[in-house]
């Protein structure tokens, strides 16, 4: 089983501000409207930027927004709903810091007080609109005039689509989107950061989406290539793409509720008078780490893939949801559809670790009800249903979620790693063997990195890439645990506890040789002191079967 604590999450604690958190206190507001934003506009940290109504930058405008920037938006429903929109042709430059975050959010949240909106999915939502980046790369069937959702129809601002696949629609780099998500009719909210065509010009990276309304992420085609992505708490899909999208991600990371919540990711391929148009969705992602409500909660899967959507996931977690893994879409009524992208090597899932589900592990993917979709994912070695040994997951406001898989015998450590697959180690590069050509992307140079999942286990949350800006961090629901110990006697760190760990703890002790990679994993006897009561202790537990080592935390 994954360890899991099941924090309400209504029961507030009382989280300390994180180091470099930034407070509004005592900051001029400035109101802005739409004919606020014109020609080159800056807004810089010393004032709070209060959004009024649609705001759009509009073709040939340039916003830029200083790190740590609080923008402020005000409520409103329908027509009278406030969301910022970087229309085509405009661009927005909103480069944050971990110290220094650029943070949306609505005008009742005070970042001094972290209870003024509560933490929780009723009213901690859809208190306004969100961001909307909106560009001039392909969409399914070449269109050029969509029109993106959640903006009223009509207005020529909300178009997206073309044919410049290298767009750029400008930076958001440390960027946490708060509390969005309003209605502007019945079933028809606003995404917490929505992409409508953009094109691998554009930077996306370090982006957080927290307690929206409905989904977290939404690409409508186009191909950027982004990372570090965060989707908390939102009331529908976390990741969500349609009509063409090709772009690329690593190190996206997702949790829902345990009362709400729909898919990690909801993966449309089509348009929507025509879910055969081409260019097909094929995203290649890597790294992820994607928890649902919880096994026992029901209600929801892992991926709900159709209408033509293609894709490629690698080296990822996939746990802690309430139905079961995977629904590859197979229609009856269309002359092609995701199974066929299955079929024909455009939808792609290699090198993952999939775990408690609520119909069980196994089976775990599903096409349309037809099981034999297993065989093609498991028996082939690669994809994993094994435990990932994740610290713990957690949803409330206790210091506790660790979505790090530490255990070095867990699935995400080396069952997960299949040396004859490309992506071993990971980062399949352009056109290597054994992937198809038709997955026809710019591929970037992903990070190589040992590990499945969005979370390097060597790193403990105080020092991730989600310290410091992330509103999740902020409401204190990562864990605050420093220790970077996985297996106490494994003084050289390679995931064993043998005799090499006995030379380099001499050399370290005596011979002034290389330090830990670790130094709690050298106090093997408990005693919170690591000198030669440890060897003692470590020779005795190797050579003449004394006890084992105190297991670190």
């Amino acid at each position: 089983m994954i360890r899991v604590i099941l924090t309400s999450l209504f029961v507030l604690m009382v989280p300390a501000l994180a180091f470099g958190q930034i407070s509004d206190d005592g900051k001029p507001v400035v109101i802005i409207t739409d004919a606020d934003i014109a020609g080159s506009t800056t807004w810089t940290s010393g004032n709070v930027y209060q959004l009024s109504g649609f705001c759009f930058v509009e073709d040939g405008e340039v916003l830029t927004i200083e790190p740590g920037t609080i923008i402020k938006a005000e409520d409103g429903l329908g027509s009278d709903a406030t969301a910022l929109i970087v229309a085509r042709g405009g661009q927005i430059f909103a480069e944050g810091t971990a110290e220094l975050p650029i943070i949306f959010t609505s005008i009742h949240d005070d970042l001094d007080n972290p209870y003024d909106i509560p933490f929780d999915p009723v009213s901690g939502r859809g208190r306004w609109g969100g961001v909307i980046l909106l560009g001039n790369a392909v969409v399914g069937d070449y269109e050029v005039t969509n029109e993106i959702e959640g903006l009223p129809a009509g207005d020529p601002r909300a178009q997206y689509g073309g044919t410049d696949d290298n767009d750029n629609s400008g930076i958001l780099r440390y960027v946490s989107i708060r509390h969005g998500g309003t209605e502007l009719e019945a079933a028809n909210e606003i995404n917490g950061l929505t992409m409508g065509a953009i094109g691998r010009g554009t930077t996306i990276s370090h982006v957080e989406v927290f307690f929206n309304l409905d989904d977290g992420f939404e690409w409508f085609g186009g191909c950027p290539n982004t990372d570090h992505l965060i989707a908390a708490f939102c009331g529908d899909d976390c990741f969500d793409y349609d009509q063409g999208f090709r772009g690329t991600g690593q190190f996206w990371f997702a949790i829902e509720t345990t009362v709400d919540g729909d898919c990690g990711g909801e993966h449309d391929g089509g348009t929507e008078n025509n879910v055969a148009a081409q260019p097909f969705a094929t995203p290649l992602v890597s790294n992820v780490t994607y928890f649902g409500r919880g096994a026992e909660n029901g209600g929801q899967r892992t991926f709900t893939i159709r209408d033509n959507a293609g894709c490629g996931y690698f080296n990822s977690i996939f746990a802690d949801h309430g139905t079961y893994g995977l629904n590859i879409e197979v229609s009856d009524g269309e002359p092609t559809d995701s199974w066929d992208r299955f079929l024909q090597g455009q939808l792609v899932f290699r090198n993952n670790v999939w775990w408690e589900f609520g119909y069980g592990n196994t089976p775990l993917a599903i096409c349309n009800n037809n099981v034999t979709v297993v065989d093609a994912f498991f028996t082939s070695g690669w994809n994993y249903a094994a435990n990932p040994n994740i610290v713990s997951i957690d949803r409330g406001t206790n210091g506790l979620l660790d979505p790090r898989p530490l255990d070095l015998a867990g699935a995400a450590w080396t069952g997960w790693i299949n040396p004859t697959d490309p992506a071993y180690g990971f980062n399949p590069p352009p056109d290597a063997d054994g992937y198809p050509d038709a997955i026809d992307i710019s591929w970037p140079t992903f990070q190589a990195v040992d590990y499945a999942g969005a979370f390097d286990p060597d790193v403990p949350m105080p020092s991730a890439w989600t310290a410091g800006w992330s509103a999740l961090d902020f409401y204190g629901v990562l864990s605050q645990e420093a220790s970077c110990c996985r297996l106490s006697g494994d003084i050289n760190h390679d995931g064993f506890v043998d005799p090499l760990d006995v030379t380099y703890f001499v050399n370290f002790l005596w011979k002034a040789g290389p330090e830990m990679p670790c130094i709690d994993e050298g106090d093997v006897d408990g005693s919170d002191f690591t000198d030669p009561l440890d060897l003692t202790y470590l020779v005795n537990y190797i050579w003449k079967a004394g006890s084992a080592p105190v297991t670190c935390n």
